[in-house]
């Protein structure tokens, strides 16, 4: 599917987004194996989190989903039934890593699959630890989905993830919920922590600090987890198209409704600031543990930045919409430590500097991120979103920007995500 975007004069107005992806899919998956019925509003309508809900009805939950609000009939932590065919996470890691974990913890044998590139994508780094645990878990050679897994009493383990991660972080602590005893995750920098959060609001018990080696966080094993009712805030990784959409092209002014504003999540935010991006922050709430508020975004010249280290777990998933933002600012930009971003839905460093080299971009490749020059005027052309949502939005902002009409190949893909995401981006065209 072709999807045509033309360069806008100014973005002007209000819009409210969809629920976040990363809440939704935990909300699925922590309320089905909780006592009691869970109640969810503002549930992310993209493929992904639909294939979670099929999952956990292949598993024996029931589950209600009417106009975006879900209800979940928990079943407990040892509730589950075995499904009788495979489960099919699609393009989804966040499902298929997950589940993985609540899997590791069931008496009983299930296969986990995805879709062409989910089953390319390596799951070496939740395979390690949950075999460590006690799980049996094997995959194409070794590493690649599908995955089968035999689960049964785990084991506790203090296990240091290799590269910040929340998925494989996330892993360990849900099949640490079946493990007698604590389980430790230890990451050299925080990544996300919706799973904590949500966990801990459920009744587990969770430690959480910092040490000398990184941040660490524990679960107990055998909590007795409630149902809980959410209201679910807009995706901040799908407001950073907008906020970055408002910063590049002139005379924008653009207000996003209720956006989840978790410091983990906030990196792009406190990057465009550095690059001297007019933002604003106003109306802060907190729902369910998760802290929200209205961003107000106008367009600003923005300077060149260097982004590095701990600072890249808090803005993985917005690097490719914080690249088009650097061709737009004063001076070369440079990203380093993002080697994590070649094993995404697929290698997102190589995809952003093929399509945006096509667009007149001045972008050098690394091993683990890209050097940008900025202020080069970028033009229309055919670009391919190589079966990723976020390349595929990311090169519509650039398009906004660019000489002529940008046709992007591929752009179907932005269901997993965001449905209706270019009707929602045209809306704000002025002039």
């Amino acid at each position: 599917m072709k999807q045509r975007v033309a360069p806008a004069k100014s973005l002007r107005g209000e819009i409210a987004l969809p629920g976040d992806k990363s809440i939704s899919h935990r909300a699925t998956l922590i309320g089905s194996i909780s006592q009691g019925i869970s109640q969810i509003e503002n549930y992310c309508p993209g493929e992904d989190c639909n294939r979670t809900i099929e999952a956990m009805r292949q598993l024996g939950v029931e589950i209600v989903l009417r106009g975006g609000k879900l209800r979940i009939y928990g079943r407990g932590l040892q509730g589950l039934s075995k499904s009788p065919a495979e489960l099919y996470a699609g393009n989804s890691g966040t499902l298929m890593r997950l589940l993985a974990g609540i899997l590791s913890g069931q008496p009983f044998e299930s296969v986990l699959a995805g879709d062409q590139y989910l089953n390319r994508r390596p799951m070496k780094r939740i395979i390690e630890p949950l075999s460590l645990m006690g799980a049996e878990i094997s995959g194409d050679k070794d590493q690649y989905p599908p995955l089968k897994i035999k689960g049964g009493r785990l084991r506790p383990i203090c296990y240091h993830t290799p590269i910040p991660s929340a998925q494989v972080k996330s892993a360990i602590l849900l099949a640490g919920l079946h493990a007698d005893g604590q389980t430790t995750a230890v990451e050299t920098a925080q990544s996300r922590d919706h799973t904590e959060r949500m966990l801990r609001a459920g009744g587990a018990e969770i430690e959480r600090q910092s040490t000398k080696q990184g941040y660490q966080v524990s679960i107990k094993g055998n909590p007795r987890l409630f149902g809980q009712n959410l209201s679910i805030p807009g995706d901040i990784s799908s407001a950073a198209f907008f906020v970055v959409a408002a910063a590049i092209v002139p005379g924008s002014q653009v207000v996003m409704k209720d956006v989840g504003l978790n410091p983990t999540r906030y990196g792009l935010l406190e990057v465009l600031r550095r690059m001297e991006a007019d933002i604003r922050v106003e109306n802060q709430r907190e729902q369910g543990g998760e802290p929200g508020g209205d961003l107000g975004v106008n367009f600003s010249p923005l300077q060149a930045v260097k982004v590095e280290g701990k600072m890249i777990p808090t803005l993985i998933d917005e690097i490719p919409v914080l690249a088009v933002a650097a061709t737009q600012a004063r001076g070369e930009s440079v990203i380093r430590d993002a080697g994590d971003l070649r094993k995404k839905e697929t290698d997102r460093i190589a995809a952003l500097v093929t399509n945006l080299r096509k667009m007149g971009a001045v972008i050098e490749e690394l091993a683990d991120g890209m050097v940008i020059e900025g202020e080069h005027r970028l033009s229309g052309a055919l670009v391919e979103s190589f079966g990723d949502h976020r390349i595929a939005m990311a090169l519509a902002v650039a398009a906004l920007v660019a000489q002529g009409e940008t046709t992007i190949d591929g752009w179907e893909w932005t269901l997993t995500s965001f449905p209706g995401f270019i009707e929602k981006l045209d809306s704000l065209r002025k002039g």
